[in-house]
């Protein structure tokens, strides 16, 4: 059977541009070239594409996309190619431009966060619309990071007046009671990656002075006991970690003027064999609760190394073939 081919062109308008778009050693064209059966030739300033009908519009419309995304000075990434390459597939590659076009916020050495995908946007949507947002999914997608930035945003604008982030103190074969040191420096390991986040949003030293003033406070789950937290911004993290018990007590500490997000991966619980989620039971009790936000990132909205997604992907894979 003959298959009819089709020809598009796209233009360059420098050789700067073209740089920018096929990125070191040619990597990002190689990337798109391995993701897709079109024939693709690059001569001077012109990228010439051959192929079937629809990969060819699809193709055209990606390039067409990044080239947008190149001329507006933002600087592409492996991980940036590769989700575009798969919403192009979907003839979707141009609401990149629009997840792209604004910053939420700008890292204290400057550098701007951006929302990098549709999933990301979804849930800082729900996170500005809605008192109690659920973000559940698989690392590396986000969740945890987004909502400390939009916590300190909220702190700097003034509608929350304290930033509250806490973990439940998952033990990992050691009990905390035996493990040196006093109990901050005992929970402190559980409580390092909300450190991070932090540090590289508002950098060490004003995490450091913002905790002395108690305008961050970090503490294990078990610390939120009997409180009620108002005019707070409080993110729970790795909740898939947390018991049913600890899941309704921690919502139940919602104050006036206050927002939470609870974040978690349903395929990474740590608790003890027979021990139920209180994540998993949560999001089957208010599911129908319209003024809290549920969003589910994939795989497609990790945003490290592409190898992350790789390996994210396979243990699903194994884990439905166990299944």
């Amino acid at each position: 059977m003959k298959v009819n081919l089709t020809i598009g062109k796209i233009a360059l308008g420098n050789v700067a541009e073209g740089l920018a778009l096929f990125g070191p050693q040619d990597r990002y064209l190689h990337l798109i070239e391995q993701g897709s059966t079109a024939k693709i030739n690059t001569r001077g300033d012109e990228i010439t594409i051959t192929g079937e009908s629809k990969e060819v519009q699809a193709l055209e419309q990606l390039f067409e996309v990044l080239l947008e995304l190149v001329r507006n000075n933002y600087t592409l990434s492996e991980r940036d190619i590769a989700y575009a390459l798969e919403l192009s597939k979907e003839m979707k590659a141009d609401q990149l431009l629009e997840l792209f076009k604004g910053e939420i916020a700008t890292t204290y050495r400057g550098k701007p966060v951006r929302i990098k995908t549709i999933g990301q946007k979804q849930y800082v949507n729900q996170i500005r619309k809605n008192d109690i947002v659920f973000g559940i999914g698989p690392a590396g997608t986000g969740k945890t990071y987004l909502a400390v930035v939009l916590a300190i945003t909220a702190l700097k604008e003034g509608h929350v007046k304290r930033i509250v982030l806490t973990r439940p103190a998952v033990e990992a074969g050691e009990s905390l009671g035996f493990l040196p040191g006093d109990l901050q420096e005992k929970v402190d390991p559980y409580l390092r990656p909300l450190y991070d986040a932090l540090n590289d949003v508002l950098g060490p030293d004003q995490v450091i002075k913002s905790l002395e003033r108690g305008l961050i406070e970090i503490a294990p789950l078990a610390y939120m006991r009997g409180r009620t937290l108002e005019d707070s911004f409080i993110i729970l993290d790795e909740a898939q970690n947390a018991t049913p018990e600890q899941m309704k007590m921690f919502l139940t500490r919602l104050g006036f003027g206050s927002k939470m997000v609870i974040t978690g991966d349903v395929t990474q619980i740590d608790l003890p064999r027979g021990k139920k989620s209180g994540l998993v039971e949560a999001e089957r009790i208010l599911r129908d609760i319209r003024e809290i936000g549920f969003t589910y990132f994939s795989e497609q909205d990790i945003v490290r190394h592409s190898l992350v997604q790789k390996i994210i992907v396979a243990y699903i894979k194994d884990l439905e073939q166990q299944s």
